[in-house]
């Protein structure tokens, strides 16, 4: 079995244009994620858990404003995990959960 690391499998991915790569994506997911699927949410995105995110890449991420990103900082819904000289940064499971939560308001 040829093993191909992970960095080289990005580097290729990034070279595809952004319909392909919207093509693999939803190709993975649905192979990832079907009955058949021999991959879990934890195996494909369990690395991500610890990562930051910038403001905005959390407005990005929260499809929100940033108005409604800084409304919500105010009210206590999220907060900076860190930061980075003048760089706030959140932790990308406090911002799942978030999104989790707008969900579960929105129905």
């Amino acid at each position: 079995m040829n093993i191909i690391p992970a960095e080289n499998i990005f580097s290729d991915l990034q070279k595809t244009s952004p319909a392909e790569r919207q093509k693999f994506f939803n190709f993975l997911a649905e192979k990832a994620f079907s009955d058949e699927g021999d991959c879990s949410h934890e195996e494909l995105f369990g690395d991500l858990r610890d990562a930051y995110f910038t403001a905005n890449e959390a407005i990005e991420y929260l499809e929100i404003s940033m108005a409604t990103f800084r409304r919500y900082i105010r009210d206590g819904k999220i907060s900076s995990s860190t930061e980075v000289g003048n760089s706030k940064l959140f932790l990308a499971d406090d911002l799942r959960r978030l999104k989790a939560a707008m969900k579960l308001v929105k129905g």
